[in-house]
């Protein structure tokens, strides 16, 4: 097998693993079956913690857990090996390096090197299974299947530097607030405010409003700094949720933005599958001299997706998406659209025989969803539909503004 295919298969083997396009089985199959699996190893942790369900279902549950695990460690193998695809402007043992480290190769990584590890190190089996919780995290792989859980993700990212200095202010006032009470409380509870970091629990219950009430003071003094620090919580609680709140509706309110400028500037966009037959056929891109302000915008080839370039040679059963700029004028020309019945007079009809005016003209015919090139020998069916300029009442015509 030489260089060329190798790597033309392992290139397959990358979209594969990657998040696919629908319109490709394996590639969905793939995503499916991944999403599959992360689910159901969760439920199986979950339902492991029953000791009625692990009586019962014991042995099964296990080997779900195993199978599970291994296509965890199979499919960071593969993540590994096509690496250089996922990071294209790098070498390739910079780009498995970028992966290891980055948050998505760390996941799958200890999705089940925890698993295994209890077999070559046995005095670490509680700590290495402890580590095992850190394959929930894996879920976060179903959040690039959906654009709207996307949105999260950006939030967060966008208002990093908001979110970071509003929790460097709550860590200062919970530092702050620990050595106060200390100050107030350690006489008077020498046991439960032992040292000045002792009051770290209390100050984070308190702050963050959760009130375990494990820890409380009991001198007029704390007490009273206990209701400011409880009332200043508040608000400092208040800070990161309204960051993200606003980080949400901006999110929101650009995507809305454009959608509404797509629609204003009103780009048209039409799909033709080219046949054997075509003139476009087996030529490339750059030789088909296409009009000014029209573009072949994708195209889909055997339920691939392919980014048109000037060399790129079209063949027989592509599917195109052209667009084209709609053109700004005054005037707008109407078309009628008539489907013929039976009893229509053109019915069985030549076009050069048809009662028209000169002012009329038939566009095309759409016979059987085939476009038909009208001639003056096309003889006209029952059932079929005919579009034509004229500026005649029509009954039971429908407009077509262009």
């Amino acid at each position: 097998m030489n260089n060329s295919v190798w790597e033309k298969r392992r290139k397959r083997l990358f979209e594969l693993i990657e998040i696919g396009s629908n319109y490709n089985a394996w590639c969905w199959g793939y995503d499916f079956f991944n999403t599959f699996t992360i689910i159901l190893n969760l439920a199986v942790s979950i339902m492991y913690t029953f000791d009625n369900m692990e009586l019962k279902y014991g042995p099964l549950l296990l080997t779900l857990e195993r199978l599970t695990v291994a296509f965890f460690a199979i499919d960071f193998v593969l993540r590994v090996f096509t690496a250089k695809y996922l990071y294209p402007d790098v070498s390739e043992p910079r780009a498995i390096w970028k992966y290891l480290i980055s948050f998505s190769g760390i996941v799958d990584m200890l999705s089940f090197i925890p698993y295994y590890m209890p077999f070559f190190f046995p005095a670490g089996a509680v700590a290495f299974r402890m580590l095992r919780i850190i394959r929930i995290f894996r879920l976060f792989r179903i959040n690039a299947y959906y654009d709207s859980l996307n949105v999260i993700t950006e939030v967060i990212v966008g208002k990093k530097q908001q979110l970071m200095s509003s929790v460097f202010i709550i860590l200062i006032l919970m530092i702050s607030s620990s050595l106060c009470m200390y100050s107030l409380e350690n006489k008077a509870q020498p046991e439960v405010f032992t040292n000045a970091f002792s009051g770290i629990w209390w100050a984070a219950s308190t702050l963050l409003t959760v009130g375990y009430g494990d820890i409380y003071p009991v001198t007029t003094m704390g007490k009273i700094f206990g209701i400011f620090i409880a009332f200043l919580g508040v608000g400092m609680v208040a800070i990161p949720t309204g960051i993200i709140s606003a980080g949400f509706v901006d999110q929101y309110s650009r995507l809305k933005r454009i959608g509404e400028y797509g629609q204003e500037e009103d780009v048209h966009f039409i799909r033709i599958r080219l046949d054997k037959h075509d003139d476009w056929t087996n030529h490339r891109i750059a030789d088909l001299h296409l009009p000014q302000r029209i573009i072949i915008a994708v195209i889909q080839r055997d339920h691939r997706i392919l980014v048109p370039k000037g060399d790129t040679v079209l063949k027989a059963g592509d599917v195109m998406v052209i667009g084209a700029e709609s053109f700004q004028d005054k005037d707008h020309i109407k078309l009628k659209e008539i489907t013929l019945q039976q009893r229509n007079p053109w019915t069985n009809q030549k076009i050069r025989d048809l009662d028209i005016s000169r002012h009329s003209i038939i566009v095309l015919v759409k016979r059987n969803k085939k476009i038909i090139i009208p001639s003056g020998n096309l003889t006209l069916l029952e059932g079929d539909t005919v579009v034509l300029y004229t500026q005649t009442y029509m009954a039971n015509a429908d407009d077509l503004e262009i």
